[in-house]
């Protein structure tokens, strides 16, 4: 029978990749909590509604790359393609947005039918920040900040380069807009044929076409800082007055636009040459009108998405994978029938008293010489062997399996304690 395959673009994590996964998790999780923000987990399949509404019906994602189906009630359902349209209609439903003060975070899965690519798949993770209630330039300046911390943990921090943007208000981008037609438009015959379907549709779109051909007409299209409204102005001044206070270098692209139709003002992005074309590795900026959009009371919002792949990616680069230890500390193997009944329950009394250490027991039986193998191959750094005649004088052997020292018995009573001085726990 022919074995069946995974779905192209939605691959599995095998164990050799998992250490570092659950490193940057931790990293994450570490980091989110120092700064007071509180976790949110929100369903993976959601009404197909909720994304038109939010993103846009005229962007890619809406258009192309969704996974929607009906369901047997005739409803039509999607697998969330991007994380900050669900925490808000969670928001609004669960009350905890309207006159409150918010800052949320998530790791999810989400979904998207485009072409598999490095560090861009079908089934993908991100993590992202919302953060609700906040109208002034400070907590845009927070989450950036956020970021460039992160970037500092993980040993990322030369290999990324800030850009930052202002898309004003709503009428500051309807006037943008205008403008944008009509430069396009008198230049359409040197557009391709994405840009001329966006020209239609979502003009501002065509300024983050990838497409090297139209790259010099975009970069004469009329500049939104012409447009841009005063209140818009002045916040991006002062989040560039914080950035700069806070030592954080970055670049002010005018042609940043985001992928999304809800952004407005703060619009940000982190890039890398390290990836090749997938050069974004995590952006964002602010949504003050989405909530509303949604059904809610108005309320400001400003958050990022990250994408864990590409940073697991950066991370592999940089052989980051020597730092995260992914083998057990010690192997446990047992000679002999009382020992063997009894090494299980030695285990769980060394894992009672050092909850940290990683600790692997042999299972599946076998002679000395193939016990000996299995703990050489796990990377452990000690095997300990108990056989009967050790059970029976309360010792256990202790062998180490990467150092150049000699063979030892310790007392079973004794044990952890030495482990607990070898390992630092």
């Amino acid at each position: 029978m022919k074995p069946i395959k995974a779905i192209r673009g939605m691959n599995d994590l095998l164990p050799e990749d998992a250490a570092i996964w659950q490193y940057l998790e931790k990293t994450i999780r570490e980091l989110v909590e120092s700064y007071g923000y509180t976790e949110i987990r929100t369903p993976a399949l959601e009404r197909t509604a909720l994304f038109q509404r939010s993103i846009g019906e005229a962007t890619d994602i809406v258009e192309k790359e969704m996974y929607s189906f009906n369901d047997r009630n005739d409803e039509s359902l999607t697998l969330r393609p991007e994380g900050t349209a669900g925490v808000v209609r969670a928001g609004i439903e669960n009350g905890l947005l309207y006159n409150q003060q918010q800052r949320l975070w998530y790791l999810v899965d989400l979904f998207r039918y485009e072409k598999p690519q490095k560090g861009r798949y079908r089934q993908f993770h991100q993590f992202g920040i919302e953060a609700f209630g906040l109208q002034g330039p400070d907590i845009d300046v927070e989450i950036i900040l956020l970021t460039a911390r992160l970037w500092k943990k993980l040993g990322l921090q030369d290999k990324l380069e800030l850009h930052i943007n202002s898309l004003g208000s709503n009428q500051a981008r309807s006037e943008y807009r205008i403008a944008l037609v009509e430069y396009f438009t008198e230049n359409k015959a040197a557009l391709d044929e994405d840009s001329v379907r966006r020209l239609e549709t979502n003009p501002l779109r065509i300024l983050d076409s990838k497409n090297p051909a139209v790259a010099d007409l975009i970069q004469a299209a009329p500049k939104f800082s012409s447009y841009l409204d005063t209140d818009s102005e002045e916040h991006f001044k002062a989040l560039c007055a914080m950035l700069d206070s806070a030592g954080i270098n970055y670049k002010i692209n005018q042609r940043l636009v985001r992928g999304l139709d809800y952004y407005n003002r703060t619009v940000f992005e982190w890039m890398t040459d390290s990836l090749g074309a997938q050069g974004t590795v995590c952006g964002g900026g602010r949504y003050d009108g989405l909530v509303e959009q949604l059904g809610g009371q108005a309320t400001p919002g400003v958050g990022f998405g990250m994408g864990i792949e590409r940073v697991v990616l950066m991370l592999k680069d940089l052989q980051h994978q020597q730092t995260v230890n992914k083998y057990p500390d010690v192997y446990l193997m047992s000679m002999g029938e009382a020992a063997g009944n009894q090494v299980l329950s030695l285990a769980e009394d060394i894992r009672e008293q050092l909850p940290q250490l990683r600790l692997l027991t042999h299972c599946g039986g076998g002679n000395f010489k193939k016990q000996m193998k299995r703990a050489d191959k796990s990377n452990a750094r000690f095997a300990l062997i108990l056989g009967d005649d050790e059970l029976t004088a309360g010792k256990i052997s202790v062998k180490p399996l990467r150092e150049q020292t000699e063979q030892q018995t310790i007392a079973l009573s004794e044990i952890a304690n030495w482990l607990q001085q070898q390992f630092n726990l």
